[in-house]
C-alpha cells in the first residue's frame, strides 16, 4: 500500500491546474528571479524589505510548484462518480454535524473552484469519519479542541460542478 492519496479532479480543475503549474513554472519565475535581482542591487540585503519580500514570494511560489507537481501526478481525471448513496471522493454530502445539518463536497478544494460548496478532504477529521457511509448511517469524529463531534449522513449527491 502507498501513502499516496489519489486526488479525484475534473478535467475542467485538472486543465485549470496545470495551466496554473506552466505560468508558475516558466513566467512566474522569470518575474520573480527580476524582482529579486532588481531588489538585490539595491545594496544591502539585510536591510532590504524588497529584497526579503520578492525571496519569501519565491519560497511560496516553488511550494505551490511542488503542490501542484504532486496534484496533478496523483490525480484521477473525469466525471465525479455516479451517486450510490455511498461516501466518496468527488461526491455532495448533506450530513447533521453536530446537530446542524451542513452541505459539501467531499475530496480537494480544487474541485469546486467557483462554486459555493464547502470542501473537506477525505483526510480530515470528519472526511475520514464518513469515507464509506451510507445515507442514514452515524459515526462521529474529534475535532482539534478535543470534542466529539457527532455526524449522521442525511444524503449522497453525484456532484455536479455547481
Amino acid at each position: 500500500m502507498s501513502d499516496t492519496q489519489v486526488t479525484f479532479l475534473t478535467q475542467e480543475a485538472y486543465d485549470r491546474l496545470a495551466t496554473e503549474l506552466e505560468h508558475l513554472s516558466t513566467t512566474g519565475r522569470e518575474e520573480i528571479a527580476k524582482r529579486i535581482e532588481a531588489a538585490r542591487e539595491e545594496g544591502d540585503l539585510k536591510e532590504n524589505g524588497g529584497y526579503h519580500a520578492a525571496k519569501d514570494e519565491q519560497g511560496k511560489q516553488e511550494a505551490r510548484i511542488r503542490t501542484l507537481q504532486h496534484l496533478l501526478k496523483n490525480a484521477t481525471v473525469g466525471e465525479a462518480p455516479e451517486s450510490t448513496g455511498v461516501v466518496e471522493p468527488g461526491t455532495v454530502v448533506t450530513a447533521l454535524v453536530a446537530g446542524g445539518e451542513e452541505v459539501f463536497l467531499l475530496g480537494s478544494r480544487e474541485i469546486a473552484a467557483g462554486s459555493d460548496l464547502d470542501v473537506y478532504s477525505e483526510a480530515s477529521p470528519l472526511g475520514a469519519a464518513i469515507l464509506g457511509l451510507t445515507e442514514g448511517e452515524k459515526s462521529s469524529y474529534t475535532a482539534p479542541n478535543g470534542r466529539e463531534i457527532a455526524v449522521e449522513i442525511v444524503k449522497v449527491e453525484t456532484y455536479d460542478g455547481r
